[in-house]
């Protein structure tokens, strides 16, 4: 299964913003920002977390329809709110992930990202105002967060989690790839 996404250059080009369809669901309007001379922060997030198949980061949770307070679109539920807050480390871990990447690559310094970078950055610069870049998110199952109590946080007493934190530092190739950021070679990470 798939969740089509598709980017959108808007005011004269200043803008971005985007629509996903999960599948067997309609589609919804997602964060609007800045699209400035740079790849914009959401087709970063996407490009990397394709490149890296990180399932637990943002685009992987809101394939599952993950809840967040930056997507004007989709109306926020118990469940999807429940979601996020169960792999809310690894949100933080992504997000850390991906900045490291994306500050190393506009810095010209080695990342095994570039090559995906690179292409995603000139595909955007080639869409007009108006046109749609539509990319493909793979819906594929979730690393196991840890249970929910019934306060809805985490059951802390004694409960430890298989699933490690996806750690992949810029510029280094991980030794341990946890399930949920396994490298894909820059041939298929440029497809996307």
């Amino acid at each position: 299964m798939i969740m089509l996404v598709e980017f959108y250059r808007a005011g004269d080009g200043r803008l971005c913003g985007w629509i996903a369809t999960p599948p067997h669901r309609r589609p919804f309007q997602g964060s609007t920002m800045a699209a400035g001379r740079d790849l914009p922060h959401d087709l970063t997030q996407f490009t990397i977390e394709r490149a890296l198949d990180i399932r637990d980061g943002f685009w992987g949770l809101l394939s599952h329809g993950g809840s967040f307070a930056s997507v004007p679109g989709r109306k926020p539920t118990p469940q999807g709110r429940a979601l996020v807050r169960a792999h809310h480390a690894a949100l933080v871990a992504v997000e850390g992930v991906v900045n490291g990447h994306y500050q190393s690559w506009k810095r010209g310094e080695a990342t095994p990202l570039k090559a995906a970078l690179d292409t995603m950055y000139a595909r955007w610069l080639a869409v007009a105002d108006g046109e749609r870049l539509a990319l493909e998110w793979p819906v594929r199952p979730l690393p196991s967060a840890l249970a929910p109590s019934r306060s809805g946080r985490a059951n802390q007493r004694g409960a430890t989690s298989s699933r490690r934190t996806p750690v992949v530092a810029a510029g280094r190739a991980p030794s341990a790839r946890p399930p949920s950021c396994t490298a894909r070679s820059a041939a298929s990470s440029a497809r996307a």
